[in-house]
């Protein structure tokens, strides 16, 4: 009798599924986690990411009810969608999470960020870089002889792209605060 010839991960001959069913893509999510507002709830839930070897794009914390005590913990982090699925497990069960939800998952969400750059020039540099944060809709919230401090706000994708044309004409120094998000509709 001559063995069965069957290809690996086929399933045509069998009652299992063989065939992988986990991606080697990496991808950006948003996460917000909804923790009460006590010591110590930041380090655990950061605690969670540095003990396996998760990164963190973008984090942003602030108590968002004063009479809860509780605040919202925004993540912006990559990662496999194993790997996504078991960072939002993990952190549904740390004590203090009340709530967490994939943004990006969910559905349509308002994503903004804000930034400060210092962009040091004289001439014409100092010239084009006005009239770029004009365009970009940046506002001067600082002005010397030396530089100005614009102040920009906007997705992540338009802030970098202000900074990439700011660099030539000076750029001298980027604060950014993080994004901040939340989901669209009811």
């Amino acid at each position: 009798m001559s063995a069965l010839k069957i290809k690996k991960g086929s399933s045509k001959h069998s009652a299992y599924n063989l065939r992988p069913n986990f991606s080697d893509v990496t991808e950006v999510h948003t996460i917000a986690v909804l923790v009460e507002n006590e010591p110590g709830v930041l380090a655990r839930v950061i605690g969670l990411f540095s003990g396996r070897g998760y990164n963190i794009d973008s984090l942003t914390v602030a108590e968002v009810d004063h009479q809860g005590h509780l605040s919202r913990i925004t993540i912006v982090t990559s990662g496999t969608p194993q790997v996504i699925e078991q960072i939002k497990a993990q952190l549904g069960r740390i004590v203090s999470v009340r709530d967490v939800h994939d943004l990006t998952v969910e559905g349509a969400s308002v994503e903004r960020e804000l930034a400060l750059f210092k962009v040091q020039g004289a001439g014409e540099k100092r010239v084009e870089a006005l009239r770029l944060a004009d365009i970009f809709r940046a506002q001067v919230v600082d002005s010397t002889l030396e530089s100005f401090v614009f102040q920009l706000t906007g997705t992540p994708d338009k802030i970098d792209a202000f900074a990439d044309l700011m660099r030539p004409l000076g750029l001298a120094e980027v604060a950014r605060t993080g994004v901040a998000a939340l989901a669209r509709g009811a």
